[in-house]
């Protein structure tokens, strides 16, 4: 039948020089996390667990691969791949814990299952949204390459997960940069109910691998000894000679994709057919035949387990629930941060506000050897707004890396950096792009630190904004899709020295920052900037002019739009706050100033609806209404695309309506 795999049910063993103690120790690694999944099948009708994924069928891969690498090699593992965390000796009440949501797993409640990882043990576990974590692999592989450490990284995915893009991605940055990372692919027969050949059109995914330039294998994934003697050969091959390999592991899911799914999408014959090809049955039988093992340790081995396996569930059943602690759960969003001033030498020089941002990289680049900047065209070529020119000649290509095309991929990569130990830098080209890599920015980045307390060091830059004539795929300013997503920091400067000192905070800050530079004041606007490293606080507004009339709440350009309005009008007295970071916000100096004027109008450069004036507008009424003299006014361009036509664009930006909407205000 097609769906029925062409090699033979029968495995064959071959022990080559392995001594008995591996052998037999493979074995008894399968059968822990075997047992491990009987109990919890027996949970879960009894309804004392909720959910559970199965690897019943699969646990050869998971422990051949943990077993071929070293310790302190990190393992991105799947839901399928319990063997992974058994066969590092995590404590099994820990992870019956995390099972169960409560303090002693790894993500305290806040996760379930396998979405956690652990710097103790080198795991890093996945996240719903499959393919991110292939490049994340490529990140941890390039702090090894760049340490030169000569380790290795094994990530896994299932045979669905490679028709995502960030699969592709991945292999194609871990192939250009020559990553020391075995990628593999479970190869499991269905994606859900899909079957395979409703998911891909080639042979064998192994083939993907010559596309890349990628050595790939074929590993018949119920063979525990295959999958080991492969894994070890090739993981101590790439220790001397760094590249990535792929690696198609033949196997079945034998349980539904998770219990509530069952299989009756199963043909009958292919389930039999699977199980004659049992990991564990096959591998003990001839364990048993040669006379290394016996029914009787068998027997014994099992036994202790379960009563391991009945201890520690009992210890962690019987753990209380995770306390509501309201306080630790906000505390707990961002990584901590002890900002420690350095403050601004008194020689300064003029500076456009771009060169500005290319000094502050410089000087971080200097003082921080483990920080790294990539992006599209950023080395050799210095960008294309000329930031990172000449970076080369002074940190290096290692340093200083050009990117293929794939937002999405160096994000990952990026955050991988930062598990091992590393900072990045990530430049879109622009901010538009950022779309691209959306998901690993959300769902990576701005949850890792309140998932299992790994901080996610990584500066995203995001050249942004319109005036420019660039259109509608150049000139966003899309610091709206981020200031919601608990995690993130946005910073967004208006001045050359607020550009430079707030970068430097963002890199020495251990949370990911979105970084936004807006593209019309790159070259338009000059200040005398500090020489030398400062830094200066995020969440602190800047108060450019002080008075009475009313509060001009705005942020990058449109502090410019409306300083040209103030200067026309001289005998308006207001407070103009320059927001300078959107998360976290300044409320106090906010509030400070409505009190004041009792006047309040909010200037941004984004579409009105879901801006950051309509929070701030409703954080005002709600901490300030009694000081109000008239209804507060946000000013936003239009809620349409941004145009390329300047006329047009002239009159969708916010700047064309601010004055008048001003002046209104004041005569309320």
């Amino acid at each position: 039948m097609e769906h029925i795999s062409e090699q033979k049910a029968e495995l064959y063993f071959d022990r080559k020089e392995y001594d008995t103690n591996i052998l037999v120790s493979l074995y008894q690694k399968m059968l822990k996390p075997r047992l491990i999944e009987e109990k919890m099948l027996v949970l879960l009708r009894q309804g004392k667990i909720s959910k559970w994924f199965s690897g019943i069928g699969q646990e050869a891969i998971a422990v051949g691969v943990t077993a071929a690498l070293e310790p302190d090699e990190f393992i991105l593992p799947m839901h399928r791949n319990l063997g992974v965390f058994t066969s590092r000796n995590i404590e099994m009440y820990r992870l019956f814990s995390q099972w169960q949501g409560k303090n002693n797993g790894f993500t305290k409640g806040r996760d379930r299952s396998f979405h956690f990882g652990t710097q103790e043990f080198n795991i890093v576990g996945m996240i719903s949204h499959l393919g991110p974590q292939m490049a994340v692999a490529c990140g941890i592989a390039l702090g090894n390459l760049l340490k030169k450490n000569n380790k290795v990284t094994a990530v896994f995915t299932g045979e669905g997960g490679t028709s995502e893009g960030d699969f592709h991605e991945a292999l194609n940055i871990a192939s250009v940069w020559n990553l020391p990372v075995i990628f593999c692919i479970e190869n499991n027969g269905y994606g859900l109910s899909t079957p395979t050949y409703e998911q891909y059109h080639c042979e064998n995914l192994a083939d993907r691998g010559k596309g890349y330039g990628i050595e790939s294998f074929i590993i018949e994934g119920n063979n525990v000894l295959e999958v080991y003697d492969k894994v070890s050969t090739l993981a101590a091959s790439i220790r001397k000679q760094p590249r990535p390999v792929l690696l198609e592991f033949k196997t079945f899911r034998r349980r539904g994709h998770e219990e509530a799914s069952g299989t009756k999408y199963v043909p009958e014959d292919l389930m039999k057919f699977w199980e004659t090809k049992d990991p564990i049955e096959n591998y003990k039988k001839y364990l048993i035949e040669n006379h290394l093992w016996s029914e009787e340790q068998d027997a014994a081995t099992t036994l202790e387990i379960k009563n391991k396996i009945n201890l520690h569930w009992n210890k962690a059943n019987n753990e209380p629930a995770v306390d509501v602690d309201l306080d630790k759960e906000k505390n707990d969003v961002y990584t901590n941060f002890d900002y420690k001033e350095i403050k601004p030498s008194l020689s300064t020089y003029e500076l456009r506000f771009v060169d500005a941002i290319s000094d502050g990289l410089k000087v971080a680049m200097e003082k921080h050897d483990d920080l790294m900047i990539m992006g599209q065209d950023i080395a050799e070529y210095g960008g294309v707004f000329k930031i990172t020119e000449g970076f080369v000649n002074i940190f290096g290509k290692e340093r200083v890396r050009n990117t293929p095309i794939c937002e999405s991929g160096i994000v990952s990569t990026g955050y991988g950096l930062s598990i091992n130990g590393m900072k990045a830098v990530v430049e879109m080209q622009f901010a538009d792009f950022v779309s691209s890599g959306f998901n690993p920015i959300v769902n990576l980045l701005a949850k890792s630190n309140y998932r299992w307390e790994q901080s996610a060091n990584v500066v995203i830059r995001m050249p942004c904004g319109a005036g420019v004539g660039a259109g509608p795929f150049h000139s966003q300013t899309n610091e709206a899709w981020f200031i919601k997503t608990p995690g993130l920091k946005v910073v967004y400067p208006a001045f050359p020295k607020d550009a430079k000192g707030l970068l430097i905070t963002a890199i020495e800050d251990p949370n990911p920052v979105l970084f936004f530079e807006h593209k019309a004041l790159y070259r338009s606007i000059r200040q005398e900037v500090p020489d030398g490293y400062y830094n200066l606080p995020l969440g602190q507004a800047s108060v450019i002019r002080e008075g009475s009339d009313i509060s001009i709440i705005t942020y990058g350009a449109g502090v410019h739009w409306a300083l040209e309005v103030l200067k026309k009008m001289e005998d308006i007295q207001a407070d103009l706050i320059d927001l300078r970071t959107l998360q976290p916000l300044d409320v106090e100096t906010i509030c400070a100033s409505v009190k004041k004027t009792g006047k309040v109008i909010i200037l941004q450069e984004d579409s009105l609806f879901g801006g950051i004036a309509s929070d701030i507008s409703a954080m005002i009424v709600e901490s300030c209404f009694e000081y109000l003299d008239a209804p507060i006014k946000r000013v936003a361009s239009l809620d349409t695309p941004i145009p390329f036509d300047q006329n047009l664009e002239n009159q969708y930006l916010a700047k064309s309506r601010f004055e008048k909407e001003l002046l209104d205000l004041l005569e309320y």
